[in-house]
């Protein structure tokens, strides 16, 4: 039952804004980005379940931890970009909405790096 009371939390956030915005429309981008932020702390609140069930899935991953973590790095980078270009959106800034979320794929590919020199090593073990 959590997500409908996301649910309603978001457009109820959303119709409050849409009131703000004809007169002073920066009340309006206040109130989505505070109604974002919202919605994040409440899903932080799931993420402890969620790394309960990544310890798990770590002891059978016995010695590959680090891609456990890298995945969490990617994934983490990823919501935090596009947070951010949603808010840019939201404002009317467009552009910068853009180089956040290109931004975002470079430090992802970047991190991403490391992982795929260590499958082709090991490709390379096997192989020869």
């Amino acid at each position: 039952m959590e997500i409908v009371k996301i649910g309603v939390l978001g457009v109820a956030g959303v119709m409050l804004a849409l009131q703000f915005r004809t007169n002073r429309p920066e009340y309006g981008i206040y109130i989505g980005a505070a109604i974002c932020l919202v919605i994040f702390t409440f899903s932080l609140s799931g993420l402890a379940a969620l790394l309960g069930r990544v310890k798990v899935l770590q002891n059978y991953l016995s010695g590959s931890g680090d891609y456990i973590g890298f995945l969490f790095k990617a994934v983490g980078i990823t919501y935090v970009c596009e947070f951010c270009a949603s808010i840019c959106k939201d404002a009317g800034y467009g552009a910068v909405a853009g180089q956040i979320e290109i931004f975002g794929k470079l430090s992802v590919l970047l991190m991403g790096i490391p992982v795929l020199t260590a499958v082709i090593e090991n490709i390379n073990a096997i192989a020869g």
